[in-house]
């Protein structure tokens, strides 16, 4: 197994033994197991090198990032590497439990605080991923500028070259381009998660939220919010908490479907038409 050599590389540069290890499911991208070693769990994915290049660089950094605000935790980032031609991400275990109300509301106030760490320009200084897509954080001024050329065009551009878009939803498209400065208020940008669904946080045994798998960039909040809607997961606690702790506009609810174009245009290239009708009553409100 090619994981055999990863792990005699880990303990050599941890100096540490590894007594067991057991595939971990949840990952459709990544192959990932826990690690069990004389000095505790670590949880670990790996892929080919080459098959999504920086992939794991970038979620390190994604990480990093996230923890250096205090606002939130995330998993530790113990190793990021590659042996021959597989590479590896290497992060601390969290032994987890189900939300609670206690915990759900914290989830939301440390969100929010999160949210509150802020950059002069929408975007990031190098680009990540987006599942297995590839996702451009070129820097902007705006919001509307940046949701649109460096979040919904590309994925535009996948689907239409996949076949998976007719005209009629390009011109849609490019009606929403032009709309888009008037559908919201514009304001400072925030350190977002980027692909915040109820999988990508963990409430560990100790009842401490933790953030996992980040997309960032410097964005509108309200992708985040927004993006908590769509395949559930999330409390009528979290959502009171975070309102409490920096309040959404009052219409923030008329744009759920706006900002949540952008995951399912990713998920229609990921995963084939099942996603365009979303796609397109989604498009029909905006344009």
């Amino acid at each position: 197994m090619l994981i055999q050599e990863t792990l005699i590389y880990i303990e050599e540069k941890l100096a540490v033994k590894t007594f067991n290890f057991a595939p971990v499911s949840g990952d459709s991208i990544n192959r990932a197991y826990c690690i069990e070693t004389t000095d505790g769990k670590y949880f670990i994915k790996l892929n080919g090198k080459n098959k999504y290049p920086g992939m794991f660089e970038a979620e390190a950094q994604g990480l990093n990032l996230i923890a250096n605000t205090n606002t939130i935790k995330t998993p530790e980032v113990i190793l990021q590497d590659s042996v021959d031609n597989e590479s590896f991400l290497l992060l601390g275990w969290i032994d987890a439990r189900r939300p609670t109300a206690k915990t759900s509301a914290k989830l939301g106030e440390q969100l929010a605080a999160m949210h509150r760490q802020s950059a002069e320009l929408f975007g990031l200084d190098a680009d990540n991923y987006m599942g297995s897509l590839t996702q451009s954080n070129k820097r902007h001024k705006t919001w509307a500028a940046f949701f649109a050329e460096e979040r919904l065009q590309p994925m535009v551009k996948i689907a239409d070259e996949k076949g998976l878009l007719v005209n009629k939803d390009i011109a849609g498209f490019e009606q929403l381009y032009k709309n888009l400065p008037g559908l919201f208020t514009e304001e400072r940008s925030s350190l977002i998660h980027g692909d915040l669904w109820g999988g990508n946080y963990v409430i560990s045994a100790d009842e401490q939220p933790y953030l996992i798998d980040p997309t960032v960039s410097y964005g509108h909040r309200e992708l985040d919010i927004a993006m908590t809607t769509l395949f559930g997961g999330f409390s009528n606690e979290f959502y009171t908490a975070y309102n409490e702790a920096f309040p959404l506009a009052k219409t923030w609810q008329q744009r759920i479907d706006l900002w949540n174009l952008y995951p399912l245009l990713v998920h229609l290239n990921l995963f084939g038409e099942s996603y365009l009708a979303q796609v397109r009553d989604c498009l029909r409100e905006y344009i």
